[in-house]
């Protein structure tokens, strides 16, 4: 497929499940691009395309690919765009591509927040009925250490709002991101947000911190005095099993942790496979042979 037409601002992302589906650029960057461990927009400043570039991307694709179903809206956060901008992006889409069935985004829990339920319920009627939302950890003094601009009670807030709109939300925690020191506040904090807000799919990833934000994301970590020490594979694990443990939603969660990060790949549904998946996890720490590779791990 050629996509000489579409002109990307690199680095481009977008969700290991949405690798075969269509992208259309319409933010760059991150509108808040401070959490300390991320570094996939910091080359960049956040801006919202002008809206005759995205149309014209859409014609070009739409040209390429006319039986495009699902496509996917980049940058880091489309959600943060005006609720009219986003309105007439989606009017475009479903104008282009007459198979469309799908379109999702990443969102920020401050992007749900800001729209009302009128304006989430307006964007699901046009058809974007899927957002991908970084919990990463529900322990308050985590997310003030990792600067993730938002509090347990706003992200669970934030879940709820894209359910009573009717947009499924796909969610991903990271484990290790508390270290060795408070990984116990860290899966407590993150069961009880996932029970009191359960999204329609969960991942799991494993904190990877590249050279340019290790110095920041540990300096942030240790204002308080508490060191930060790194996981290893044992102390994943060990993670692992208690946040799966501890999960009892009050509806069912498809759950993954089959992102290349991470060193034990699962998948099930909960609470249904509750009890399969903390045996899999015990194996794994009890030596069971089924770890993922290092060379094999990777963002």
């Amino acid at each position: 497929m050629t996509w000489a037409p579409l002109q990307y601002d690199e680095p481009l992302y977008r969700p290991p499940s949405e690798g075969r589906n269509l992208i259309i650029q319409a933010a760059i960057g991150c509108s808040f691009n401070r959490c300390t461990f991320c570094a996939m927009y910091k080359t960049k400043s956040f801006r919202a395309r002008p809206l005759g570039d995205v149309f014209a991307d859409i014609e070009a694709a739409a040209r390429l690919w006319p039986d495009a179903d699902r496509i996917f809206l980049a940058d880091g956060d489309a959600l943060v765009l005006a609720t009219e901008s986003l309105a007439v992006i989606l009017d475009r889409l479903a104008a282009a591509f007459p198979r469309l069935d799908r379109v999702s985004c990443y969102a920020t829990p401050i992007n749900l927040v800001q729209k009302s339920p009128g304006e989430l319920r307006l964007l699901r009627e046009k058809r974007l009925s899927l957002v991908y939302v970084g919990v990463e950890s529900g322990a308050p003094t985590i997310l003030s250490r990792i600067r993730k601009g938002a509090t347990p009670e706003g992200i669970a807030e934030a879940l709820n709002r894209a359910d009573a709109a009717g947009i499924a939300v796909s969610a991903t925690v990271i484990l290790g991101i508390g270290g060795k020191r408070l990984w116990r506040e860290h899966v407590e904090g993150t069961a009880a947000v996932i029970n009191a807000a359960p999204p329609a799919f969960l991942s799991t990833l494993q904190l990877r911190l590249g050279a340019d934000e290790l110095e920041e994301f540990v300096t942030r970590f240790q204002r308080d005095g508490t060191p930060f020490e790194e996981q290893d594979d044992e102390g994943v694990l060990a993670e692992q099993e208690a946040l799966l443990a501890g999960l009892d939603p009050k509806k069912a969660i498809v759950f993954r942790s089959n992102h290349a990060s991470n060193c034990l790949p699962l998948a099930g549904t909960l609470p249904a496979d509750r009890d399969r998946l903390v045996g899999i996890v015990t194996a794994a720490r009890r030596g069971a042979p089924v770890l993922r590779p290092e060379f094999l791990r990777g963002l």
